[in-house]
Parts: C-alpha cells; structure tokens; sequence
C-alpha cells in the first residue's frame, strides 16, 4: 500500500481552534492514506500565533522549513530557524509562539499514530504559555539534547572530508552523528534515540544524479516530504514523478524504489515508524531473487 499527494492538494486549515491562534495544519499522511502507526503533517504558524502549553500521549518532532518560530519546551524557550529539527518526548509540556513576522512553516511527525476524536483523548491543554525569556538555541549545549541543526555541510560529502574545528557550531562528530553515503545517496540522521525519539526517526536524504535505491520494502512505514528536485518513484508497480512539496508514504511491505534521472540533486525529509529493527530493515527484491536463481540453477 502506498499514498501520493501533491503540493497543490495540501492545504493547511485551522487546528487546536479553542487553544491556539493564527495556527493551520494540513494532516498529509494518516489513516485516511492507510497508515497505522504514523501523523505527518505541515504546520503554519502566523506572525503573533500560538499553540497553547499543551502535552501529548504521542511523541511528535519538528523540521523548520521556513520562518522563525519558538518552542517553549518544559519551561524553557527556543527560537528556532530554518534546518532545525527536534523531537519532544511523550508527556512533556511544550507550546508554540510565532514569529515576529511573517508566517513560520514546520513539518511534524507524530508516533504512535494520534487517536480519533471519537477514541480517548491523546493531547492535553495546560492553558496559555507564559512570557519566557528567550535566547538562543545552542545545539552544542549538551543540555539541548532534544535539538539538531542541518546544514548544507552537514549532507555534503566534500565538505566532510576534513575535520571540523573544535569550535564548529555542530554536535561533536561520531558514529551516532556520520553521515551514511551509498550508491550516490546521502542520509543525514536527524532525529532518532539521540535526540530521545523512541517510536520513529527522521533523516535527510540526498540523491546525486544517477542515485538510485532499487526496488525493497521495510517492516515499518516511511514517509518523504520532497523540498528540492524532482524524482522518479515506483510502488507496487506504479510509478510517480514527485517534485518539491510533493509527499509520498510507502505501507509496511510495499515494494518501492527511487531513481533519480535528472541531472540535479534531489532532497527529501523521510520519516519511519516503528524505528527500525537492528536487523533486516531493508528487504531488496535483487538478493532473493539471487536466491532464487541459485536453487533453479542447482535444481537443473
């Protein structure tokens, strides 16, 4: 099972309508589409907006793709710009205050999958958030540990060739922070146990002309958001042309690819849930059909 929705069909609309103001969400991939296990939306916030001091049975995380919010987590703000992501755990109190100007613009993701109004209630309202100080959001303060902030470099495989000076405005380099190269496609991990996820992960990928991720399924559900270029995408048996703003889930076993035919680079936001086995998180038709070709040879 897989769903495709185009930019032109999103459309945020008015949510948390008693506690909130100026704020919009367009619910892109949900039980409508044949999730079970996910919410992943886009989220508007206009200039003086807020989200009401409120907290969730679920644990949601953030990627700022635009405009210049602020998340008041447990009690403390962090303003927040383009490229950074976070997660905020299950039960922690947080709420949302807009830009000074503008409109702010963040995509959200929501594991376990948020319950319908007609089950018991998953999100739970505080009451307005209070006037917090705010400064800024320090990612290499260890005590910002729900927080990242991607940069161009940080997917750049030639800009991580030297090392970075010990002053570097990023987390220290580590295995928990590499970035994954393969078949010319790059996978920046953003949020994942790292950062305190425990129900999903959600990474940058990056496709050079010619990359390619031949057919295979998971044991979970994904999730892209295409912000730049233009892909070819094959599910069950279908195949797609998504270009920025476009989304795309794939259901735990569809059979799926991409390949990127253009001579640009294509980027996309991709999110799982469940977070994947350590083991056999990728199934690719190629290595058992190997398989299979062995036993027919060695039945002739």
């Amino acid at each position: 099972m897989h769903h495709m929705r185009r930019a032109a069909d999103i459309r945020p609309e008015p949510t948390y309508t008693n506690n909130s103001e100026k704020f919009l969400r367009c619910s892109m991939v949900d039980r409508s589409a044949g999730s079970v296990h996910m919410g992943f939306g886009l989220c508007v916030l206009g200039a003086g907006g807020r989200i009401d001091t409120h907290f969730h049975s679920f644990e949601e995380s953030f990627y700022v793709i635009a405009g210049e919010p602020t998340l008041i987590l447990n009690g403390r703000a962090y303003p927040l710009s383009p490229g950074t992501c976070g997660v905020v755990p299950v039960g922690v109190p947080h709420a949302w205050l807009g830009p000074k100007n503008g409109e702010a613009r963040w995509l959200d993701m929501l594991a376990p999958q948020p319950r319908t109004p007609d089950l018991p209630a998953d999100t739970f309202f505080l009451g307005a958030p209070e006037t917090i100080r705010g400064g800024e959001t320090d990612i290499r303060d260890p005590r910002s540990r729900h927080f990242f902030r991607m940069t161009d470099r940080d997917i750049d495989v030639d800009s991580l060739k030297v090392g970075a000076r010990v002053d570097a405005p990023t987390v220290s380099a580590s295995m928990a922070t590499a970035l994954l190269v393969y078949s010319g496609i790059s996978v920046k991990m953003l949020v994942d146990q790292r950062l305190d996820a425990q129900c999903h992960t959600m990474f940058m990928v990056d496709y050079q002309p010619g990359g390619a991720a031949h057919l295979h399924d998971h044991p979970l559900e994904e999730a892209y958001y295409l912000l730049d270029g233009e892909v070819e995408a094959v599910a069950d048996d279908k195949t797609y042309i998504l270009k920025a703003g476009d989304v795309f889930w794939t259901g735990v076993g569809c059979i799926h690819a991409f390949y990127n035919r253009s001579d640009r680079r294509v980027r996309w936001l991709e999110t799982q849930a469940p977070q994947p086995p350590s083991r056999h998180s990728y199934r690719f038709n190629r290595d058992w059909d190997y398989v299979q070709q062995k036993l027919a040879a060695a039945a002739e």
